[in-house]
């Protein structure tokens, strides 16, 4: 029996659109004893760390992905372009680098690109390509949209492009099969493209459920999403109950003329080795000057920015600050600090309300000092 390797996978995690539950989704791949699966809800990654852990337990290896939009132009323009908000495309992370850029494009993608939905563009896929396999998506792709638009140099130009973000090794042209014309057509330019271009085919399905009989309920998540009732003849809908987990059997049945996309699977799936370390406190680097270690320029700050605190220093502030300066790197939170500074500083020049005190230190020398907090220890006798 040969293998498949779901790469194009929707679990509750896509609001509204996903109802597959990630542990019942990888019961399903282990019993038909797939090896790997992929998660790529769309512009998220909030189900990543369940899905990783769930993966491992079962012996399963989790292929970390987003099902990313596209903006048309830049990801800073709010509007449609030829009446289109954005395109689909499935990222995967190959590495470790790959699941850091991931979550970098998905983060950017909600902050600077938000229309309708999180977007990124091809201005931000080329800074944070590095350790990604890219594939082409459904026919809400870019260059699926081309194919159905009859513009096929189009097509062509954006398969170049695409090729040179991510590189020859790194973009695959995806085909699906549930049984729709717009699919069948787009299969048949990319068999065309795949030979001409030399740019490998992938098999996908687009599964938004675990079985078959799950469609009706994935039919009602798209009716709340739409606010619309079952009974609206013009609501959104699926084609078909086609959109569930298929077993490889199943898979490699639907792609006869074409096995290598479903083998292809199998190479990417293999290529994908993402590893997320856990019972490890994880804490992102601050940017600190130029020969200085996090500490040094905790103390640092510290020294200068208490004489706006304190019209005469005593000994009794000096003490306090040095022993909490030393208990701080002990626990190795000096970045912590660095961190918080930073942020609730923003928050203040820029009128954004941060309250009084903030976090389990609310009460330290170090966060009035810094301005983290306006609660003064020596005042108010806190400890």
């Amino acid at each position: 029996m040969k293998d498949f390797a779901h790469l194009h996978v929707h679990t509750e995690y896509s609001l509204l659109d996903g109802a597959a539950r990630i542990n019942d989704l990888l019961d399903a791949a282990k019993n038909f004893g797939m090896t790997s699966l992929a998660i790529t809800d769309h512009g998220t990654m909030y189900g990543v760390v369940d899905f990783y852990k769930a993966a491992i337990k079962r012996g399963i290896k989790p292929i970390i992905g987003c099902e990313v939009y596209v903006a048309p132009q830049s990801r800073l323009e709010r509007e449609e372009v030829d009446g289109v908000k954005y395109f689909h495309l499935i990222l995967l992370a190959e590495n470790n680098e790959g699941y850091k850029n991931l979550v970098k494009l998905v983060s950017k993608a909600s902050i600077e690109g938000f229309y309708y939905r999180p977007r990124v563009d091809k201005e931000i896929l080329r800074e944070y390509h590095s350790g990604l396999i890219a594939l082409s998506a459904c026919v809400a792709g870019e260059i699926p949209r081309a194919i159905i638009n009859n513009d096929l140099s189009r097509a062509r130009e954006l398969i170049a492009e695409y090729v040179e973000i991510f590189g020859r090794d790194n973009f695959f042209l995806e085909i699906q099969n549930h049984k729709l014309d717009e699919e069948a057509k787009v299969r048949d330019a990319m068999k065309n493209f795949s030979v001409e271009l030399d740019i490998p085919l992938v098999a996908t399905n687009d599964s938004h459920y675990v079985r078959r009989e799950d469609s009706e309920f994935h039919d009602l998540l798209l009716c709340i999403q739409t606010g619309k009732t079952i009974h609206d003849e013009h609501r959104m809908k699926f084609s078909s109950d086609d959109y569930y987990l298929k077993s490889a059997e199943q898979m490699r049945e639907l792609f006869l003329d074409t096995p290598e996309a479903c083998d292809n699977t199998l190479k990417i799936a293999e290529r994908c080795n993402v590893t997320i370390e856990f019972g490890k406190f994880q804490m992102p680097e601050f940017p600190l000057p130029k020969g200085k270690t996090d500490a040094e320029y905790l103390r640092e700050l510290c020294n200068k920015k208490i004489l706006d605190r304190y019209s005469t220093i005593t000994d009794e502030i000096k003490t306090r600050l040095d022993y909490e300066l030393k208990i701080i790197h002990h626990m190795g939170y000096d970045g912590y600090f660095l961190i918080v500074y930073d942020f609730i500083n923003f928050a203040r020049r820029k009128k954004i309300p941060v309250g009084p005190g903030r976090g389990s230190a609310a009460g330290s020398l170090v966060a009035y000092v810094l301005e983290i907090t306006e609660l003064d220890p020596m005042k108010y006798n806190l400890l």
